[in-house]
């Protein structure tokens, strides 16, 4: 079994590193880091990366019928003991430099644009609307792709089309709204909520649109319990807020506005951010987290 040395690493981001197997795979590596406010932080979240890899193979398995995705394997002998268990074997793709992202919730950088402007990403929404607003339909909310230290910058499905053609935008745009939806119902029969998503896609030597990267995770998208929703207010989450929470509160004594980066979590904060992600993966899934492959 090759070790992960024996591949050269090609990229690294927040959470993830990308690793050449060959001329045709990489190896997709996720660790324990946690990002908040566009800071990698110092503390790590145990068995984060596990629980990204896990949902991403569940998610990709399912909607394989749906779209193209660049899986090639999750258990495999090229894939390094090392990280097994937190670790994809995909294929190389072109990836479009646009963070496809879904909305069908009014909520985050959404909320604060419609604030503002009654709009988010260009598209105009009804007056009166809420933190928490379920949408009439799904809203299709583009972004930038940031670099590391950098804030995504939401744009609107014209700046797509200008960077990466009419028919590519359109497609994008079409794709990413589709498995929104099909996986905000499936959610919602598990009794969550899919507030929002972002997806990345590359395009294959044949032309194909293929779903990249990792896929309806608690990293890459807002789940919220069904029971106990109610617009008008913040909601309870499955995800990293948990942290974002914390760090802007009075407990932390940090400063977001500050040059300086944030504390390390405390160990209750760090217990109940896993809680939270492990409690989404079984959720979703309806699988024991337990029962995932890797060393522990």
């Amino acid at each position: 079994m090759p070790k992960l040395a024996d591949y050269r690493q090609i990229a690294a981001g927040k959470v993830r590193h990308l690793y050449e197997v060959d001329d045709k795979l990489l190896l997709l590596v996720a660790s324990d880091r946690i990002s908040a406010f566009d800071h990698v932080l110092s503390t790590e979240i145990p068995d984060k990366g596990r629980v990204l890899t896990a949902m991403s193979v569940f998610w990709f398995e399912r909607f394989a019928d749906l779209v193209p995705n660049h899986l090639v394997a999750w258990d495999d002998e090229r894939i390094p003991g090392e990280v097994r268990g937190r670790a994809l074997l995909v294929r190389k793709l072109d990836m479009v430099q646009v963070e496809c992202v879904a909305r069908g919730y009014l909520t985050g950088s959404g909320m604060a644009e419609y604030r503002e402007s009654g709009e988010v990403c260009g598209v105009a929404l009804p007056a009166g609307l809420v933190e928490a607003s379920e949408l009439a339909e799904p809203i299709f909310t583009p972004a930038t792709k940031a670099e590391i230290g950098q804030h995504d910058e939401n744009v609107s499905f014209e700046y797509v089309e200008s960077a990466v053609g009419s028919d590519l935008a359109g497609r994008l745009r079409d794709a990413t709204l589709e498995v929104y939806r099909a996986a905000r119902e499936f959610a919602r029969s598990r009794g969550v909520i899919l507030a929002d998503t972002k997806f990345e896609f590359g395009v294959d030597d044949s032309g194909a649109l293929v779903l990249g990267d990792e896929v309806l995770t608690p990293d890459s998208s807002r789940y919220w319990p069904l029971d106990g929703y109610q617009a008008g207010r913040v909601q309870p989450s499955f995800d990293k807020q948990f942290v974002r929470d914390w760090l802007t509160s009075e407990s932390s004594g940090w400063q977001r506005s500050s040059d300086t980066p944030p504390p390390p979590l405390p160990d209750e904060v760090i217990a109940a951010t896993r809680a939270r992600y492990v409690e989404a993966y079984e959720r979703i899934t309806g699988r024991s987290f337990a029962d995932w492959i890797g060393p522990r």
